[in-house]
Order: structure tokens, then C-alpha cells, then sequence
């Protein structure tokens, strides 16, 4: 409970100063990714895959200065496609192979493309930075609700092969608490109720979807967490594993409401 308490008041800020619009929103965004997929290289070099890491870190950095500048789309595209380029040449010059790619570019979409929807959601969507939050109270709300209800009520296992400890009665708990607390976000802020209804019951399912992958390649490269960063949680996707998949969803849903 203490180490609980500890990673609640490091990730409060870490929260505000992701809410906060302009340079610190994308410097700090851009801290937090870096982290996180650093996070996730070093979990697959325990089994002797090594990604090309300053691929991604370069990349990271050039998402900072397309979101700062405002880089159009095509832009993002040709500096992943030089990227895929300078990658091929250290394949053919066998300094890595093709899995090193595979996992280096893995970690590009999976990390940088998901997390970099939570920036978008406040740049881009109306009332973005209120919407941001769904992003937060859903992936939270069900890991809070699964984790408290599966522990009192769970009798029947929901994946044993990949998480042992979830179940099903875990999983429905962990719905309905993401759309508990969605609508009574919803009533405060005075948001359409149908929408709040859409994004966190589908959002529930894709947060613990994102939490199984996390828990799959975790159990494929044989650790407990990505890193210890975060007191009793583990690293930054030890904590946001189930938020990164949840930003698209929730970025895409509202972009698609708004038309």
C-alpha cells in the first residue's frame, strides 16, 4: 500500500504535465515515450534480440518537433520510411537481423504511435483536454475495478496461459467501474451520455487487452516488469500498458463523433 502511494504522487504530475498544452506537453510526452520503449528494447534483449535502438530514440524526438511544428503527415511518413531504409542497411552489413527490425519498428508503432494519441486528443479533438482524461479514468478505472472485484469474486480465469491471477468476473468488474466513472465524468462535465457509454465499455475491453499483450511479451522475454522506475507498479509500460492502447481508441471515436 505504501509503494502504491508513493507511484500515485509520482504519477500526478507526470499526469497534469501531460494535460498541459504547448512546449512542456510535448518535451514531457516525449519523456515518457523514451522511457517506455527503452523500457521495451531492453525487455527483448533478454532473449538476445537487440533492436536498433537510436532508430527509435531519433524518431522520438522527431515526433516532438512534428507535434511543436505541426509536420504534416506525409513528413512522419518519409522520416519512418528513411528509418526502415538506414535499418535495412544494418541488416545487409549484418550488424543486425531482420527480428532486430521487426522488433525495432515494433516498438515505434506499439510505444511512440499509441502514446502520441493522448497528445493528439488535446491538440486536435474539441474540448480536448477534457476528453484527454477518458483516456486515464478508463484504462485506471477497469484496472482498479478488475483487480478489486477479481480478487473478492473471481472464480473462473479469464487467460490462465498469460495472466494467471485475472478472471472473469474480474474482467466484467473492471467494465463496469470504466463506465461508472466514465458517466459520472460525463454528468460533470456535461458530456453526451451515449458517447460516454461507447468509449468506456469497448475502451474497458481494449485496456485489458493492452494489459494481456504487455503480460504475453513479459512472459515471452521471461521478466516480472519492463523496469522499477515506478514503486510497486513496475515501469512506465508496466503502468500505461493498457493507456497506450486506449488513446487511439479513444482519438479515433471522437474524431469520428465530431464529423
Amino acid at each position: 500500500m505504501k509503494q502504491r502511494l508513493i507511484s500515485a504522487l509520482f504519477l500526478l504530475p507526470l499526469l497534469i504535465l501531460l494535460v498541459i498544452k504547448g512546449v512542456p506537453l510535448y518535451v514531457g510526452g516525449a519523456i515518457i515515450i523514451s522511457i517506455a520503449l527503452h523500457e521495451f528494447y531492453s525487455a527483448f534483449e533478454n532473449i538476445e534480440v537487440i533492436p536498433i535502438k537510436e532508430i527509435g530514440y531519433i524518431y522520438t524526438v522527431l515526433l516532438m518537433f512534428s507535434n511543436i511544428f505541426k509536420w504534416k503527415t506525409e513528413m512522419l511518413s518519409l522520416i519512418l520510411f528513411i528509418a526502415f531504409f538506414v535499418s535495412i542497411i544494418y541488416v545487409l552489413k549484418q550488424k543486425r537481423n531482420v527480428i532486430d527490425v521487426s522488433i525495432t519498428f515494433s516498438g515505434i508503432f506499439y510505444v511512440c504511435f499509441c502514446f502520441n494519441y493522448i497528445i493528439m486528443t488535446i491538440d486536435n479533438i474539441n474540448k480536448g483536454h477534457i476528453y484527454v482524461w477518458l483516456i486515464f479514468i478508463i484504462a485506471f478505472a477497469t484496472d482498479i475495478f478488475a483487480y478489486f472485484v477479481g480478487k473478492n469474486y473471481g472464480k473462473h480465469k479469464l487467460i490462465p496461459d498469460i495472466s494467471p491471477k485475472k478472471t472473469i468476473e474480474g474482467s466484467i468488474g473492471g467494465i463496469l467501474g470504466s463506465v461508472a466513472f466514465c458517466v459520472l465524468f460525463g454528468l460533470i462535465f456535461r458530456l453526451p451520455f451515449g458517447s460516454m457509454v461507447l468509449l468506456s465499455f469497448v475502451g474497458s475491453v481494449i485496456a485489458q487487452m493492452g494489459d494481456l499483450i504487455a503480460s504475453s511479451i513479459k512472459r515471452y522475454v521471461g521478466i516480472k516488469d519492463y523496469g522499477k522506475i515506478i514503486p510497486g507498479h513496475g515501469g512506465v509500460l508496466d503502468r500505461f500498458d493498457s493507456v497506450i492502447l486506449v488513446a487511439p481508441y479513444v482519438y479515433l471515436v471522437l474524431t469520428y463523433l465530431a464529423k
